[in-house]
């Protein structure tokens, strides 16, 4: 069974195939779309329903906002799915200062700096899953962190449990984090990233055992790990992908490796390493359609010269970032890979400095073909002379992956200053910071949500694309969902989650 989720990552246009174009015209408006000739829809199994409604919902974190008085103790804001899609359903702010939540709001606690949606129970309602990597904990000490489960409800929201708290000050718990069925038993175990270390919260033996094992700890530069899951060992259950990197601290290294669990020692095993590459994004889909899952590297590039073949590609595609996809296959995982960045033909844009291409992804199967496309973030993207105004592409899966056998990819561009699409490109927007994707609206036609956190003097926003298209686009910002305080400096749209 082929499973896959994600954690929670130009103004000039390059020459393009044909087919991009064409595809261009099926994401224009309305009034002049080419007919689509695609099968019909078939809905996408719903993974983050929190309300029970049948509709897929999106989390934004908003780890920067004030809450009882304390600032930056942070909320997460689900906003409700339905049969118009998001942002026409309302929504709900989850807090520590909801009943249901265990602990209290506290000025740093930044609960909602990692957010995700999905169902660990089984019940049919997701869980909303929250890293607070700034929550103190009595006895161990300052910035322990703590990653917090709530129940999802019909109805407000359900029970809240304690997932995983630090094990002492500055563990920062919850920087980031994932779920999945690593153990192969059916249920979802928790992976939370830290400062420093990776640990995954398993449950086993027919839920008798609670085994908690640190996947790994070493420096990882001040930053949070990147996670990732999916069946990279092909052999029937989930596996965990890991990115991080340190610049002098205390030297310099880039990594990306793949972990599986271990029933016999009852911990994660490490599989797989690339050792001179480093990855602000990591995603999991079947680009290629074979029925194995593939790891997509955004912004993948070389921080440590250690003297290897560049496991990120080319050194000429990291320009501007590049994405890296790694292809399943049953005896070797990553034995074909590909590399792209905006210079490559049929991409959009031109591969500049900073562009930070690929720096989010999320995954869909937009045109139903069986193989998945990939939504790639590009948040230091200039539009026009207005600096890191930021652009999101679509790339879409051929039979070869993401470039085709020509060494050709099929995109699509989104920026503010696209026709149809809200608002206007300004310096600093950071449009691309985050991507998330879900059929929202349960029409069998994925949507995509696009962050950006500058937006509005930091305010930020995100803007919906129905069908990932620009015809009926619309930006959830603060003002117009109604959020407290909202001409303050939230960063709303900087963490999302997908689907």
């Amino acid at each position: 069974m082929h499973r896959r989720t994600y954690a929670l990552a130009a103004a000039t246009v390059a020459t393009a195939t044909a087919t991009t174009a064409a595809l261009a015209l099926t994401l224009a408006p309305a009034a002049t779309a080419a007919p689509h000739t695609e099968p019909a829809p078939t809905p996408t199994p719903v993974t983050s329903d929190f309300n029970g409604d049948g509709y897929a919902d999106l989390a934004v974190g908003v780890p920067d906002a004030t809450v009882s008085g304390k600032a930056k103790a942070g909320y997460v804001n689900v906003v409700w799915g339905g049969a118009k899609g998001l942002g026409r359903n309302g929504g709900i702010r989850v807090s520590q200062a909801t009943a249901e939540v265990p602990g209290a709001p506290e000025a740093g606690d930044r609960f909602g700096a990692s957010v995700l949606l999905r169902d660990l129970s089984g019940d049919g309602l997701a869980e909303l899953i929250v890293g607070a990597p700034g929550e103190d904990v009595d006895g161990r000490g300052a910035d322990a962190g703590v990653v917090t489960v709530v129940g999802g409800a019909r109805s407000g929201t359900g029970p809240g449990s304690t997932g995983l708290t630090g094990p002492s000050a500055k563990s920062a718990y919850g920087w980031s984090v994932a779920a999945a069925d690593l153990t192969g038993d059916g249920g979802r175990d928790l992976v939370v990233g830290g400062r420093d270390k990776v640990v995954v919260r398993a449950v086993v033996d027919d839920g008798e055992d609670l085994v908690i094992t640190t996947v790994l700890a070493a420096p990882m530069g001040g930053r949070a790990p990147v996670l990732a899951t999916g069946d990279f060992t092909a052999d029937g259950t989930d596996d965990l992908a890991l990115a991080y990197h340190t610049v002098d601290a205390p030297s310099t290294q880039s990594h990306v490796r793949l972990w599986s669990w271990d029933p016999a020692e009852r911990h994660m095993a490490n599989t797989w390493n690339s050792d001179n590459g480093a990855a602000s994004a990591l995603a999991t889909g079947d680009f290629d359609g074979d029925g194995l899952d593939d790891l997509a590297l955004g912004e993948c590039r070389e921080v440590a010269d250690e003297n290897i073949d560049d496991p990120c590609g080319p050194e000429s595609y990291a320009k501007g970032g590049g994405i890296h996809l790694l292809y399943g296959d049953e005896n070797s995982f990553g034995r074909r890979s590909q590399t792209l960045n905006q210079d490559t033909v049929g991409v959009y844009g031109v591969a500049e400095d900073g562009d930070r291409f690929g720096a989010s992804l999320a995954v869909l199967d937009w045109n139903r073909d069986g193989r998945d496309d990939l939504i790639a973030g590009a948040p230091g993207e200039a539009i026009g002379t207005r600096a890191r105004a930021g652009a999101a592409t679509l790339l879409l899966g051929h039979a070869d992956g993401i470039v085709d056998r020509f060494g050709e990819a099929t995109s699509v561009q989104y920026h503010q200053d696209r026709p149809r699409v809200p608002g206007v490109a300004e310096t600093n927007d950071a449009f691309g910071t985050a991507v998330a994707t879900g059929d929202y609206d349960k029409d069998g036609t994925p949507d995509t949500a696009v962050g950006a956190p500058g937006e509005n003097a930091n305010s930020g926003g995100v803007w919906i694309f129905p069908k990932t298209s620009v015809t009926n686009a619309q930006a959830l910002t603060p003002k117009n969902l109604g959020l407290p305080s909202p001409t303050t400096a939230l960063s709303y749209g900087r963490y999302l989650s997908s689907h």
